[in-house]
C-alpha cells in the first residue's frame, strides 16, 4: 500500500490528505463531485488497504464546508470502513469540524455521530 494519498481540492471536490507516516487523515473543503463514485473510489480503496495494517492511533478529521447527498453516502462508507478498526489493532477517533455559524454541517455531524459506535467529536473551528 502507498503510505500517502493526496488529492488536491477543486471547486467541486474536497482536499484529501491521508499520510500514514505523519498520522494525518483529513478531508476538507466542498464535496459535490459530478461523479461521487469515481471521485471516492481511490479514497475508499486506500482506506481498505490502510485498515489491514493501521497506525496504533487513527485520528480522522472531516472539515467540510458543504457536501451533497452523493457525498453523504461516501462519507458514510468512509466511516463504516474506519469502524472496522478495533481497539486491538488501532484506536480510532473521528473529529467532525464545522464553522460556528453552520448549523447544517453541525447537524450532519451529529447525525453521523449517532449512527456509529466510534469515538466521534463534533466541534467548531
Amino acid at each position: 500500500m502507498e503510505n500517502l494519498l493526496v488529492i488536491e481540492e477543486t471547486q467541486d471536490t474536497p482536499k484529501i490528505v491521508f499520510d500514514k507516516n505523519k498520522g494525518i487523515f483529513e478531508i476538507s473543503g466542498r464535496s459535490l463531485p459530478e461523479n461521487a463514485i469515481k471521485f471516492y473510489t481511490p479514497v475508499l480503496k486506500w482506506l481498505e488497504d490502510y485498515i489491514v495494517a493501521p497506525n496504533p492511533t487513527t485520528c480522522f478529521e472531516f472539515k467540510l464546508d458543504y457536501f451533497n447527498s452523493a457525498s453523504t453516502k461516501k462519507i458514510f462508507e468512509i466511516i463504516t470502513i474506519l469502524g472496522k478498526l478495533t481497539p486491538s489493532n488501532s484506536s480510532v477517533v473521528i473529529k467532525w469540524y464545522y464553522s460556528k455559524d453552520d448549523e447544517l454541517i453541525k447537524t450532519k455531524g451529529t447525525e453521523m455521530q449517532e449512527m456509529f459506535e466510534i469515538p466521534f467529536e463534533v466541534r467548531t473551528y
